[in-house]
């Protein structure tokens, strides 16, 4: 359905939150009301979304890093330096072993997971608009973590360093023991401790994953309600305090993201 075609508040709201599929059985564009297999179709505008902004991310950063000064710090200088110290502050605080990896992993987590999230104080109709009247796209959302897929990627992603983490400090041997031998230390016990440790893991990524996903899509839907159901001249007068409002959701879903990334990978690396 085209946004020409938009003719109630139902359709148009339905219209903003349809991602931009591409199946990957004919690698054809998917019009947002057929239903093809999940398993085969990619949210093409979430991933090049996530890849513009993960590049504008690296291509910022680098550029201020060959340009740095010793003296007065320009605005932008100034700016990342910030960022810089407060993500270092907090692995500081939260990380207690030693890891190369794990600051800068926090420093790209933190600003990435922001980037995405920034996206969602655009104007709604913005870029869609510019996507199917100039490129002729039957859809388009411009907000990753509003897409599970994406934040169920990066959690995915976080999982895995816990458990090499895990393997690296305890060892297959010490990792086994940790599941099968907590709480309750007893050979009896060894099912029960199995079960409450597995989904104690299995949780981390999950929870780590929707919580972001959870946020930012009511989020972006508010927003769509606001443009869907009031007239054009009178939604500013709840889109501006809602904006003003979702810069510290965006921001605190960001650190959030970053904080529980360190916690985990804290508590993978520790010796019990």
């Amino acid at each position: 359905m085209a946004a020409g075609e938009i003719s109630t508040p139902q359709e148009y709201i339905g219209h903003h939150l349809n991602n931009l599929q591409l199946d990957l059985r004919t690698f054809e564009l998917v019009n947002p009301h057929d239903a093809p297999a999940t398993f085969w179709v990619l949210n093409i505008d979430s991933m090049f979304f996530s890849v513009v902004l993960g590049l504008i991310f690296l291509v910022l950063f680098r550029k201020v890093a060959n340009s740095v000064t010793s003296g007065v710090p320009g605005k932008l200088q100034a700016a990342i330096e910030l960022v810089v110290g407060f993500v270092d502050g907090n692995v500081r605080d939260m990380y207690h072993g030693k890891s190369k990896l794990i600051a800068p992993l926090a420093l790209t987590i933190f600003v990435w997971v922001f980037l995405m999230n920034f996206m969602d104080l655009l104007p709604i109709d913005f870029l869609p608009y510019i996507g199917e009247h100039i490129f002729g796209l039957p859809a388009l959302r411009v907000v990753p973590s509003a897409d599970v897929n994406v934040t169920l990627s990066m959690a995915l992603g976080v999982f895995i360093l816990i458990l090499f983490y895990s393997f690296k400090m305890k060892g297959v041997g010490g990792f086994a023991k940790e599941l099968t031998l907590q709480p309750f230390n007893h050979p009896l016990f060894i099912p029960i401790n199995l079960i409450l440790e597995g989904v104690s893991l299995l949780s981390k990524p999950v929870s780590l994953g929707l919580r972001l996903f959870g946020n930012m899509y009511a989020g972006e839907l508010i927003f769509i309600l606001i443009a869907g159901l009031l007239p054009w001249w009178s939604q500013w007068v709840l889109s501006v305090p809602w904006a003003i409002f979702h810069i510290l959701i965006i921001s605190l879903q960001a650190f959030i993201f970053m904080v529980l990334t360190i916690v985990y990978l804290s508590m993978a690396s520790e010796e019990h």
